[in-house]
């Protein structure tokens, strides 16, 4: 029999300081991910990997139900061929952020906040991603680009919460997220600093005492925005993590995106809401679907959202509701989602 070409980590990894190897061996190609979990290569398309290529860790791998190809872990990041068909609507950019791009790696959307694009790196890739079709290599934020996004927040006092975002922020070394955090925090204008990772949850030995360290001693606060859309991506490892993070001093909430057949029910919701306040983390949003092109199988449709919404509201305290939200480009903020956005037009109806 020949052997494959990918290599299995040595383990799942509960060692904090071997993140970065976990990072690298972790699952490249969708025919060795089938093959670990006991499923044919025929579930993945080769066509719609070739375009976006799949990345998933061990430790996120092991999460998944053996021999079912419609495990909701495995549905976010298997490539399929519907990816492939056509969409009215779904486009490569549906946030037209392109058009709020004022410097290469800085994203101005929003007043008083402002987005930088630290890496185009993922530990994994999410086939409902909206950026996944976003030009990173010509939004690298280093050398002199970094120097000119500095100068832009200097220049812009208004300007009180960066947001790190990406691709995912913490792949990037603590040397190096160091780096930035000493240019930012030398900013007074600065009052809190936010970010945005899949890490926590995907890989949660990210989590380590260099990063805790970081938070624990910045001039800003730390808010930070995990995301998890199922309850079973919450084990006890990601517990463990968030408790570590939030006894550094970090607050932590949770986005989710409704997607079919991973979350469209309330009963998983409400799940995923109380195994992330057992890890410390409050739900924030919920996300509609962004209409980028590639993830129309995802979708939702408004009517579906807001009848789970309701139901969340009926059984959960409403800490534990996250809000209903679209994002709509050119809007001021997330648009938040009514009973009376029911019967309007939209382009998940």
């Amino acid at each position: 029999m020949k052997k494959r070409a990918h290599i299995i980590p040595r383990s799942a990894g509960h060692d904090h300081a071997d993140w970065q190897r976990q990072l690298a061996e972790g699952f490249r190609d969708a025919r060795s991910l089938l093959a670990w979990l006991g499923l044919p290569a025929r579930w993945a398309d080769s066509a719609a990997e070739a375009a976006f290529p799949l990345r998933v860790p061990l430790a996120y791998a092991r999460r998944m139900r053996r021999r079912d190809p419609a495990d909701p872990l495995l549905r976010q990041v298997l490539p399929c061929a519907r990816e492939r068909e056509p969409a009215p609507g779904f486009v490569a950019d549906p946030l037209e952020e392109r058009g709020a791009n004022p410097l290469p790696g800085l994203l101005h959307k929003y007043a008083g906040r402002a987005l930088l694009v630290t890496t185009g790196a993922c530990a994994v890739h999410c086939r409902y991603c909206f950026r996944r079709h976003f030009p990173y290599a010509e939004q690298r934020l280093d050398g002199d680009r970094l120097e000119a996004l500095v100068r832009w927040l200097q220049d812009h006092p208004e300007i009180r919460e960066v947001i790190l975002s990406g691709g995912d922020p913490l792949t990037l070394a603590n040397a190096r997220l160091a780096r930035l955090l000493a240019r930012l925090e030398a900013l007074p204008s600065l009052a809190r600093l936010r970010i945005h990772t899949r890490l926590p949850v995907v890989l949660p030995d990210r989590v380590d005492d260099g990063l805790l360290d970081l938070a624990r001693h910045s001039r800003l606060p730390w808010v930070l925005v995990i995301h998890a859309n199922h309850p079973r991506e919450i084990d006890a490892h990601v517990i463990d993590a968030c408790r570590r993070l939030d006894a550094a001093g970090v607050r932590l909430l949770n986005q989710s995106v409704l997607l079919a057949g991973v979350n469209d029910d309330a009963e998983t919701l409400a799940a995923l809401s109380e195994r992330l306040f057992d890890a410390r983390v409050l739900p924030y949003y919920l996300h509609l679907l962004d209409p980028v092109a590639g993830a129309a199988h995802f979708r939702v449709s408004t009517r579906t959202a807001l009848a789970i919404q309701a139901r969340l509201r009926a059984r959960l305290p409403g800490y534990l509701v996250p809000r209903l939200v679209r994002e709509t480009p050119g809007a001021p903020a997330k648009v938040p989602l009514s009973p009376v956005d029911k019967d309007v037009p939209s382009p998940d109806e």
